[in-house]
């Protein structure tokens, strides 16, 4: 949906946002292995929990999530993102490679809506 077209559509009808990603992410009951995937094996600090990082580590589980949303009716999908900035990532030790995993989040959401 194009921004006049989202306009449009409000016109007409109540439209559905997805609901919470991370929430889903937490009920796979992923494992650090997970979280890390290969590209983060050797990361130094612990990346448990690291739902932003998946968007890179396991695209997979973040595509299912997305389609899941949009087969039960939302109009609208929002990227994994939700600590995708150098504070929340300098946690993780993992502030270099923000720009990579809004970029990496952005894409999955756009790709998974477009399909």
């Amino acid at each position: 949906m194009t921004t006049s077209s989202i306009a449009d559509a409000l016109k007409e009808r109540i439209l559905l946002l997805d609901g919470a990603t991370g929430t889903m992410i937490q009920q796979l009951g992923l494992t650090e292995e997970d979280y890390r995937g290969e590209q983060f094996r050797a990361a130094e600090h612990n990346q448990d929990g690291n739902l932003d990082l998946l968007s890179l580590t396991q695209p997979q589980v973040i595509r299912e999530i997305h389609e899941a949303y949009l087969t039960a009716g939302a109009d609208i999908i929002t990227t994994n993102t939700f600590t995708s900035n150098k504070i929340s990532q300098a946690d993780y030790g993992l502030e270099n490679f923000v720009t990579e995993i809004g970029f990496a989040a952005a894409q999955l959401a756009k790709s998974t809506a477009e399909k």
